[in-house]
């Protein structure tokens, strides 16, 4: 990865959903816009918050998407993530922003 850019693989458990009731709300439901969440493979030499293993919440609509050896993933900018979950609870939710 060069400059600012991230790779990023879409969680499988993006797809299907359950409510709290139980009730199955599928892919293609579109109630809003909803962010996701990934696993970072690489970063760029410009990226300062982010590290290889991270796990990155975003907007999918937004990105680039890429096919690597038959494996779809987003390339981004590391602008457009809107957090990263961490073990570290120092803040209190396990997301730093």
């Amino acid at each position: 990865m060069l400059h600012d850019r991230v790779l990023v693989r879409v969680s499988a458990e993006e797809g299907e959903r359950r409510s709290s009731g139980g009730i199955v709300i599928p892919a293609t439901a579109q109630v809003a816009r909803r962010l996701a969440w990934g696993d970072v493979l690489g970063v760029g030499s410009n990226v300062r918050n982010v590290k290889v293993g991270d796990r990155v919440l975003f907007n999918p609509e937004d990105q680039l998407e890429v096919e690597v050896q038959g494996e779809a993933y987003l390339v981004m900018r590391e602008r457009d993530i809107h957090a990263v979950a961490t073990e570290r609870t120092d803040h209190g939710t396990g997301l730093y922003l």
